[in-house]
């Protein structure tokens, strides 16, 4: 199967096609969601706990209550190295 992932960058958007670019863009998410967890914040739709769940997803480790900051760095790594791993196209043109 080939996976026709990628990400493209234009003038006010940001798409992301194919499973691994829709996973880019999920871990993005759930980092920031980590940031607003722990801030104490709740997000509508997942649980604190939830959030952690969805972070091992992708690292593959497990995360205890409040591991915020472990989790947040865990997938920091992990959302660089797919950043490498797919091709991003740049469309955006100039003033």
């Amino acid at each position: 199967m080939i996976d026709d992932s990628e990400v493209v960058i234009g003038n006010g958007y940001t798409s992301y096609s194919g499973p691994d670019a829709v996973n880019l863009a999920r871990a993005i998410s759930v980092r920031a969601g980590l940031r607003l967890a722990k801030a104490g914040l709740n997000i509508r739709g997942v649980s604190k706990s939830g959030l952690l769940r969805i972070a091992s997803e992708y690292t593959g480790k497990q995360y205890k209550r409040g591991e915020y900051d472990k989790a947040r760095e865990d997938l920091k790594l992990w959302i660089e190295t797919m950043a490498l791993a797919l091709p991003i196209k740049d469309e955006r043109t100039g003033k």
